[in-house]
């Protein structure tokens, strides 16, 4: 019985420090989806009802108007891009302020110099289309695939900079 307690404590230890470890990971790019108006209607879009069920007899008669059927939603348009500062702080920073999965942190000149002597067009594409290298793994845009192009080009933009590039 002693060892079924140890292996219960052990688990539990073990799920309450993933637990931990995802609201770490985790806050910034919440923070971002509750502040951001283009995220926010993303989410809404998402979980809005797709039709309803009626449980009342007397409201079968009723006919379902077709304003109820979701509408595909437009493509944001180009003036809501956000500054590479913004998608830094929204998908970037989570890796890059740590280092997590091999990414360069942001300032570190030696981390980013190698990097920044293949070429721009490298970077973005590696930061576009994602990239597994020896040092680790680069999702396509970061794991935000609503970000656009232009929108993950000024964030590679933003993190040069700050290594000095």
């Amino acid at each position: 019985m002693e060892t079924f307690a140890v292996i219960i404590g052990v688990l539990a230890a073990i799920a309450l420090l993933l637990f931990l470890m995802s609201r770490v990971i985790g806050s910034p790019q919440s923070a971002w989806v509750q502040s951001d108006e283009r995220a926010r209607a993303l989410v809404e879009e998402r979980i809005r009802p797709i039709g309803r069920l009626i449980t009342d007899p007397d409201q079968l008669d009723v006919p379902v108007q077709v304003a109820d059927v979701p509408q595909p939603m437009d493509e944001p348009d180009a003036t809501t891009a956000m500054s590479g500062a913004d998608v830094y702080t929204s998908a970037c920073g989570t890796c890059h302020t740590q280092g997590i999965a091999g990414a360069p942190v942001t300032g570190d000149v030696e981390g980013w110099e190698a990097r920044i002597a293949q070429g721009m067009d490298i970077l973005y594409q590696h930061s576009i289309e994602g990239f597994l290298g020896e040092a680790g793994y680069m999702p396509p845009k970061g794991g935000r695939l609503d970000l656009s192009d232009d929108d993950v080009r000024a964030a590679v933009d933003f993190m040069v900079e700050q290594a000095g590039g």
